[in-house]
């Protein structure tokens, strides 16, 4: 095995050359030198992922004090990462009491920016709501990318699953500054193209080339297995995790049928339909593993999924649910199918949001793993469906980042139930920037913010 100092070089200078893998290796030599950490720090990432149309609080609501609490139904598939997690309860939208819009539209446009909405020319649901454009100002995200997104080849990365292509309040959650929504992107496939593929070609061309070719990896393998052997194990472990995980996309990706009857590679778009509900959960899968894998290549720091949208209004045939999500959230709470169909629905997605954390957990990185380094925020644009209610929003927070010290910033394991007529959901976009480094005590409107949200850390 070469000397350390030999390995170093190695990664830079020959790693490329070795391999022969062109824009599929590119990623690996970021991992091997960091992650997209800067000057040797530990790397920060944030992720925030979005579901719609509130929840339903009897079942989200964990039972229980702050560190003996029990997960109800919904939450009950993050058990397994009980201690990486803090539930906040009573975390409410104020600043939605200011500006346009009707509930959706202030949520979701509230939900990261904390900042009334701009008047415009889109009519909402409410026949008293002056319609509404775009909000007044950049969503958390996008402040968080603006400080440590630099040293990464794509300064943040939006995508979706059935999130619409059409652009509207109703439909995207991040701004990169007033009046500037960034559109989640709900292709798999042209996500894949994006960040692991060759940007100087044609899409098309690029998918044609994929589908026909002997995946890339099979065709290096003997100079993969020639180089393997002269890293070190940690760095050998992680070559093959990276490896394994872009071949399992690439198969996953090109196999005929994999998404259904209509599945028909190459010819992604018409022949593979990413805005079907029978395609949802696969959809939702390839995001995850793509914004998991572009974060462990260093790719990005900071990343969204967008799960549908505002007023999102599908079916969940994989559940049993026939009846759109957005009408099911309107029906009473005496209607019991109805409100069974919602747990369901959020039990799913408390599931799919469990999987990027067990994805991340899995990744070794430094002396623990992904999870340590990354901040992953489930939001949602309402407390609750058939009152529209913008209080009490249901967010729970996972993973972490490391203070200066090195010691983990947030207090996890815990349900925090906070006054939601008194705590403005600013002060937990003010935590996150002091957690990323962002010297501030206010974020959006500053007459709701009050500071970083108590005892978060």
């Amino acid at each position: 095995m070469l000397p350390i100092f030999q390995q170093k070089k190695l990664r830079r200078r020959a790693f490329v050359g070795a391999l022969g893998f062109g824009a599929i290796a590119l990623p690996f030599l970021r991992l091997l030198n960091g992650a997209g950490a800067q000057d040797g720090a530990r790397p920060r990432r944030l992720l925030v992922v979005f579901s719609p149309n509130g929840t339903w609080p009897d079942e989200w609501r964990p039972e229980g004090g702050e560190t003996d609490f029990r997960f109800k139904r919904i939450l009950a598939p993050l058990e397994p990462h009980r201690d990486r997690v803090l539930v906040l309860g009573g975390v409410s939208m104020l600043s939605t009491d200011r500006g346009p819009g009707d509930g959706h539209q202030k949520g979701m446009g509230h939900v990261l920016t904390g900042v009334p909405l701009l008047p415009g020319d889109v009519v909402g649901g409410c026949d008293s709501c002056p319609p509404v454009s775009w909000a007044s100002d950049l969503s958390v995200d996008q402040a968080i990318a603006n400080e440590i997104g630099g040293s990464t080849r794509f300064r943040s990365l939006e995508l979706g699953a059935m999130s619409p292509e059409y652009a509207n309040v109703w439909t995207r959650m991040s701004y990169r500054a007033r009046s500037e929504p960034l559109p989640p992107e709900a292709s798999p496939w042209r996500a894949f193209e994006r960040v692991f593929g060759d940007a100087s070609v044609d899409p098309d061309a690029a998918r044609r080339r994929l589908a026909l070719r002997q995946s890339v990896l099979d065709h290096n393998v003997a100079e993969y297995e020639r180089l393997s052997a002269r890293l070190a194990t940690p760095d050998r472990q992680r070559l093959e995790l990276h490896l394994e995980t872009i071949r399992d996309i690439e198969r996953r990706i090109g196999a005929p049928g994999a998404l259904g009857a209509e599945c028909r590679i190459p010819e992604i778009g018409a022949a593979i339909d990413h805005r079907s509900a029978e395609n949802f959960p696969e959809i939702v899968r390839l995001q995850s593993d793509i914004m998991c894998m572009a974060f462990a290549c260093g790719l990005t720091n900071v990343g969204s999924i967008q799960w549908t949208n505002s007023v999102g209004n599908i079916p969940f045939p994989h559940l049993g649910v026939t009846e759109n999500h957005h009408d099911l959230s309107h029906e009473g709470d005496s209607n019991t199918d109805a409100v069974e169909k919602l747990v369901r629905i959020n039990t799913w997605y408390a599931e799919q949001y469990a999987y990027l954390l067990e994805r991340l957990a899995s990744t070794p990185e430094g002396e623990g793993s992904m999870l340590d380094n990354t901040v992953v925020l489930w939001v949602n644009e309402l407390g609750k469906g058939n009152s529209h209610t913008l209080r009490d929003i249901p967010f729970v927070l996972a993973g972490n980042v490391a203070n200066d010290d090195g010691t983990p910033h947030f207090r996890t394991g815990r349900y925090l139930q906070l006054d939601g007529d008194e705590t403005p959901h600013n002060d937990l976009l003010v935590s996150l920037c002091q957690a990323f480094g962002i010297e501030t005590d206010v974020f959006g409107d500053r007459d709701f913010c009050n500071g970083p949200l108590p005892g978060l850390t």
